[in-house]
């Protein structure tokens, strides 16, 4: 517009102009290949000898399923050695370094038509401190294909996500945050309760949609963020409180929450044998530091007494019975001594990433089926059932691809979608136990939810009106049930649990009287 030098270089309009002899596409197919579909990763000889021993592993012990699914124990085995027991949480981050099998290559027509399908899996876990939550983490982020490991106490959304930056010449430039660089790998975040409120909006979108979009001084972009997302988190109070939810332990929204396909509780509990065996490995491993490191035999593990254990373990089921996980991971970590180098993890977990993308078969999706009707519509006519959507249902899809991936199949069996609702089962338990004794409360919503918050201020206003025709504002455990029942919430939450409740929310008070009788005061 008649202007010229530095004031006319900073209000101009550029387009970008590359000059090039060769370009290849890398998004195609989503699993890192060119358009050709030649995979752009390459193992050696050895390499490959190794994981495919590895992916015919057997320890000849128990029923089939048992020997089918040794590959998959081993990996569980082999993912954080140094912490004892969290089988489960362990297989979660495994199914979540694995991921399930693209869109495009399961067979799901139609992806480009306003259609989105994700295939990473999210992982949360909520502990007390010293659970070893970031131990686990940065185990899984030494064998990753590829990871990024941020601490949520210094992370902010552009350090997530995207930034923009402006030159000195005046141009605007984009610099990719961790869940860009951690695309088509995994995305560890240690410390996720510490995050500000603001900065854990800007996960929504990727979790999700797996794209950061940005607008921001002129430029609209979308950039890919197809990550899994691994997170550890500590409950606001120092310890988790089971009386409240996983929501109002973190103080975190219920949409962030729900994007997590699992979430486990991990709960400082005494237990004199799970604490002999901890204090047990943890002498050793200062005793044997310098040592030789992991073994490379996997076939029948390391302990002559295999075989009178796994005879022990495995008498109760027959040829064709199913073992739980929650009965093979313990066996395979007591007999398999020393579990597989880091090396070779790494490396089967990339080889299965890359080749093997298994597809959904009708045994194992009746199976998963059943499961969603299981929740949705329980058989004993309760109406209190497990808050359960499709979103579930997805993420059990999700899972049941990656429990194939472990073993390098093609099809996802029976016993893969098997072993995912006994993960999902456990999960949904973990969520929903309301105390020490295992109670369950079905109410709650899922990750998120509240915690029969409608019956507590229901039970409030009841003990209000009584205190209110009382002479005396002394509440004893008789006005307590008189006002569940008058609330009608006593058949669904015990009293003893709503009046514990309101002391946690600060409204009441409990005291003795000279008598040495218990009784409540309102606030």
């Amino acid at each position: 517009a008649g202007r010229g030098g530095k004031r006319a270089q900073e209000t101009a309009t550029y387009k970008l102009y590359l000059t090039a002899n060769t370009i290849v596409n890398t998004l195609n197919n989503g699993a890192g290949g060119d358009e050709d579909g030649v995979s752009s990763m390459s193992f050696s000889s050895d390499q490959l000898a190794r994981i495919v021993q590895l992916a015919h592993a057997d320890h000849m012990y128990g029923p089939m399923s048992a020997r089918m699914a040794f590959p998959y124990d081993l990996l569980v085995r082999s993912i954080c050695p140094s912490i004892i027991g969290h089988d489960m949480v362990k297989a979660g981050m495994l199914l979540g370094l694995l991921g399930g099998t693209p869109p495009v290559t399961s067979g799901v027509q139609n992806t480009s038509a306003g259609m989105t399908i994700r295939s990473n899996i999210h992982v949360l876990v909520v502990g007390d401190p010293g659970m070893g939550k970031s131990q686990m983490l940065l185990a899984a982020a030494q064998v990753a294909t590829r990871s990024v490991y941020v601490g949520g106490n210094t992370a902010s959304t552009t350090g997530l996500t995207v930034s923009m930056t402006k030159e000195s010449s005046g141009e605007v430039g984009l610099e990719a945050g961790a869940l860009v660089l951690a695309d088509q790998g995994v995305c560890l975040i240690d410390e996720f309760d510490k995050m500000e409120r603001n900065h854990q909006d800007g996960l929504l979108e990727a979790m999700e949609q797996q794209q950061v979009s940005i607008a921001k001084a002129g430029v609209v972009a979308s950039l890919p963020a197809r990550c899994s997302v691994i997170a550890a988190a500590n409950p606001r109070h120092g310890s988790y409180n089971l009386g409240k939810t996983v929501a109002e332990n973190l103080a975190m929204a219920s949409p962030l929450l729900s994007r997590f396909d699992l979430v486990f509780i991990l709960l400082d509990q005494a237990d004199a044998n799970q604490d002999q065996r901890v204090s047990s490995n943890i002498m050793n491993l200062y005793r044997q530091q310098g040592g030789t490191g992991a073994s490379n035999s996997f076939a029948r593990g390391n302990s002559t007494d295999n075989g009178a254990n796994a005879a022990r373990d495995f008498e109760q089921y027959t040829e064709n019975d199913r073992v739980p996980m929650m009965t093979r991971l313990p066996w395979v970590a007591e007999t398999q001594k020393q579990p597989l180098p880091a090396d070779l993890v790494k490396d089967y977990i990339a080889y299965a990433r890359e080749y093997c993308h298994p597809k959904m078969t009708g045994a194992a999706a009746e199976v998963l089926k059943q499961y969603f009707m299981e929740l949705r519509y329980p058989t004993n006519h309760n109406k209190d059932n497990v808050p359960i959507t499709t979103r579930q249902l997805e993420a059990m899809i999700r899972l049941s691809q990656a429990r194939a991936k472990a073993c390098l199949r093609d099809f996802v069996l029976k016993e893969d979608a098997e072993d995912v609702v006994e993960l999902m089962r456990e999960s949904v338990r973990q969520v929903h136990v309301t105390n020490a004794a295992g109670h369950i409360d079905k109410s709650r919503g899922g990750a998120g939810g509240t915690s029969n918050r409608k019956a507590k201020k229901a039970f409030e206003a009841e003990l209000r009106k009584i205190v209110s025709m009382k002479r005396d504002d002394r509440i004893y455990m008789e006005d307590v049930f008189n006002a569940s029942s008058a609330a009608n919430v006593g058949y669904t939450v015990k009293s003893e649990d709503l009046i514990e409740g309101l002391r946690d929310m600060n409204v009441v008070m409990r005291k003795i009287d000279g008598n040495g009788v218990k009784y409540y005061k309102l606030n």
